[in-house]
């Protein structure tokens, strides 16, 4: 599958800005599944600074400055990417006991081990306790294999979670998630990996972009598909699989991945300091077109 992704952001502010600062994760990344084929961010107005580089993780940042007043501003980011799934969900028949994962990832001195260990630390948004692993456990029983139970918790989040976009904001603990029950799939995708963490496993932060498709019989509306997020966990000798608790489902042809790292707070869409400004709106819209 092929697609072109069109993320535009708007801002309106009530006074000028004067200065802004900003880093953005917009372009998709290269992946196993997934080949970025092109990629741009254009800014208006025109930025004195435009850059782009490669993050802790690998994924792509923008870095652009202006320093001119101006009370709009606007972010369109035009990328294609291919995606090279065969859309069928083929996880292992087998895999490793969950606590033989664990054991591993505090003992192994393999490289790709110990990267993903960093992966089981507490991060800005999310701190492993007992609360976070007493809501795990029960999908976590003994020698339980390790794919098999994390796909038994997505399906308790999918189906004890109510999803909710306005109760929850991008300071709203996972403690309060959990014990509400509600939230968006930035939360989610917090609440497992925070439950995953609480036993001592590695799980990252995904964020991308997800087709979504019409009702039957109706044209696709302009802007209707979305950001969205989902987790990865890591397997000895496996690598790393996608899941995603908010559709209870594994991500195959139609979730682009745009960054990974340890929470929201590695790949923000955009974010930076401005001088000025005052109130303002926001306005994002995104278009997932299939090129096929």
């Amino acid at each position: 599958m092929k697609y072109r992704v069109t993320h535009k952001t708007h801002y309106c502010y009530n006074d000028a800005v004067t200065i802004c600062h900003n880093e953005a994760h917009l372009l998709p990344r290269h992946s196993p599944y997934q080949t970025s084929l092109s990629g741009q961010v254009i800014v208006d107005p025109y930025p004195i600074r435009q850059d782009n580089w490669q993050d802790f993780f690998g994924n792509t940042a923008t870095y652009f400055s202006i320093e001119s007043p101006h009370k709009e501003l606007t972010i369109t980011a035009i990328s294609e990417v291919e995606i090279q799934h065969s859309g069928v969900v083929d996880l292992p028949a087998y895999s490793q006991p969950w606590e033989q994962v664990r054991e591993t990832l505090e003992n192994s001195l393999i490289s790709s081990d110990l990267e993903a260990r960093e992966l089981i630390l507490d991060s800005p948004f999310i701190s492993a306790n007992d609360m976070l692993r007493s809501y795990a456990l029960p999908s976590f029983t003994p020698q339980r294999p390790i794919l098999d139970a994390v796909r038994d918790l997505m399906k308790r989040i999918d189906t004890e979670f109510t999803y909710d976009p306005n109760f929850t904001t991008i300071v709203t603990s996972i403690e309060v998630v959990l014990k509400h029950r509600r939230g968006v799939c930035q939360d989610y995708a917090h609440l497992m990996i925070g439950c995953l963490r609480s036993l001592g496993l590695a799980a990252r932060y995904v964020s991308g972009y997800l087709e979504t498709l019409p009702p039957p019989g109706q044209s696709k509306l302009r802007g209707s598909d979305a950001s969205h997020a989902w987790l990865s966990v890591y397997v000895p000798g496996q690598g790393w699989t996608d899941f995603d608790p908010t559709n209870n489902q594994i991500p195959t042809v139609q979730h682009i991945t745009t960054a990974w790292g340890r929470d929201y707070s590695d790949v923000t869409p955009l974010k930076g300091i401005i001088f000025g400004g005052g109130e303002h709106t926001l306005t994002v819209s995104v278009d997932v077109d299939s090129l096929n």
